[in-house]
């Protein structure tokens, strides 16, 4: 089922990116993003874990540059019955994670050194056992191939806003110039907005379960939920420049929440923190 869905996504970034090119640069343009899309299907199923984790800065540790955190990491994977993942550190003081990669067997978890400093060890095993979750969930692949595209859909609509001002596409003769002004407009204001949406579709009955799940793997619902509470005030708070919109989707807490970035940013890519927290506590609840 989830690789029925990835086909489909895939699919409709790939019908996304074309209309794009289209409205900016007519049938060429169209046909440049088909070759384009093409490609990126096969490097986003192959490489977008790679992409994401270098779009976010994450560098790779290993067992003897982080050990508490390898620790930690390993613990948690065995018990969700997973391989181990490769493990990322993201140097910035706002606390944040995310997960990865293909599949269970090629996954990664990134957090973030403000992540390391701000939790207590009980509600970073709850953040790691979200994004396990995730991996065991197989949403990785979904957020990855989500990432990639909107990045090259906001790349093409930041190129059709400068056309726009320097005065490219008014000319409607020739229907190889696309759109015209108009065409490079629908282009600025639809495409980002697009993206996001098909973002939004993705994540947020996502998270309700990863939550859940971490709340299971981890054993304590109630530190996962004390660290959203922690990690969402630092969203809206303090900015954390290696997230984009391309990739907000992937974190277990918008790291833009706070920023008004674009129209686009009215969307929500993650349910309500608070809705979160009060899942988690009835969970907690059950368990008890």
């Amino acid at each position: 089922m989830n690789m029925l869905k990835t086909t489909a996504l895939m699919a409709l970034l790939m019908a996304l990116l074309i209309a794009v090119g289209g409205l900016v640069g007519g049938q060429h343009g169209a046909l440049i993003m088909f070759v384009v899309a093409v490609g990126m299907n096969f490097f986003s199923y192959w490489f977008s874990d790679s992409i994401v984790l270098k779009m976010s800065g994450a560098h790779e540790v290993s067992a003897e540059d982080a050990p508490s955190l390898y620790k930690l990491v390993a613990d948690l994977a065995g018990r969700a019955g997973l391989p181990m993942p490769k493990v990322y550190i993201i140097d910035t003081d706002v606390p944040n994670a995310f997960a990865t990669g293909r599949n269970p067997s090629h996954a990664a978890v990134a957090v973030t050194t403000g992540i390391m400093e701000a939790l207590e060890y009980e509600e970073l095993a709850g953040v790691l056992g979200h994004e396990l979750t995730h991996v065991k969930n197989r949403d990785i692949l979904i957020s990855s191939i989500a990432a990639t595209f909107a990045g090259a859909i906001s790349m093409l609509a930041n190129m059709a806003q400068w056309a726009a001002i320097f005065g490219f596409g008014r000319s409607n003769d020739d229907e190889d110039n696309g759109g015209g002004i108009i065409g490079l407009l629908v282009a600025v204001i639809v495409a980002p907005l697009a993206a996001t949406v098909i973002q939004l579709a993705i994540s947020r009955s996502r998270e309700y379960a990863a939550d859940k799940g971490g709340g299971k793997i981890c054993g304590d619902p109630l530190a996962l939920a004390s660290a959203l509470e922690k990690i969402d005030y630092y969203a809206h708070h303090r900015t954390m420049p290696q997230a984009s919109q391309a990739t907000e989707h992937m974190y277990i807490i918008n790291p833009l929440a706070g920023k008004d970035i674009s129209f686009a940013s009215l969307f929500s890519t993650h349910p309500a923190t608070a809705d979160r927290i009060a899942r988690l506590k009835e969970q907690a609840a059950h368990m008890a």
